[in-house]
């Protein structure tokens, strides 16, 4: 029988994972931000019609963005952030403040994200949902 990992340390070691994925977001370091997400990961934007049903299917999109529109991330900013330590799940949520750039140029989007994470075999955490809303104005 295993020893239950405290509170605390879910909750560091789930606000590290979370941290690395966002940064690699802000970052444009594609390959660590999907990596950060497991392959049958699912996604519901409010951007998007439709759920997204995999981390391969989001890249997809994703590319489609950047060759139809010159989709890149100019910086995103999270605040407000909560993790709740559910056992070997946990729900980050935070408001994101995220500047985009497409051929019709800058944008800045204000909006709140959640994000669920899972324990891996290894003790890591992997981001399984991202559900992302429009923040109401204030």
């Amino acid at each position: 029988m295993s020893t239950p990992t405290p509170a605390s340390t879910v909750v560091q070691e789930v606000e590290a994972a979370a941290a690395a994925l966002v940064a690699a977001f802000a970052e444009g370091r594609l390959d660590d931000y999907f990596g950060a997400f497991a392959p049958d990961a699912t996604f519901v934007f409010h951007t998007t019609p439709q759920r997204i049903a995999s981390t391969a299917e989001y890249r997809a999109l994703w590319q489609r963005w950047v060759d139809e529109d010159g989709f890149r991330v100019v910086r995103c900013a999270s605040s407000a952030r909560l993790i709740q330590d559910l056992g070997d799940t946990a729900v980050f949520t935070h408001d994101v403040e995220t500047t985009v750039a497409t051929h019709a140029g800058e944008e800045t989007v204000h909006e709140r994200e959640t994000i669920v994470f899972a324990r891996t075999g290894d003790g890591g955490w992997t981001a399984v949902h991202e559900h992302l809303s429009a923040c109401p104005a204030a």
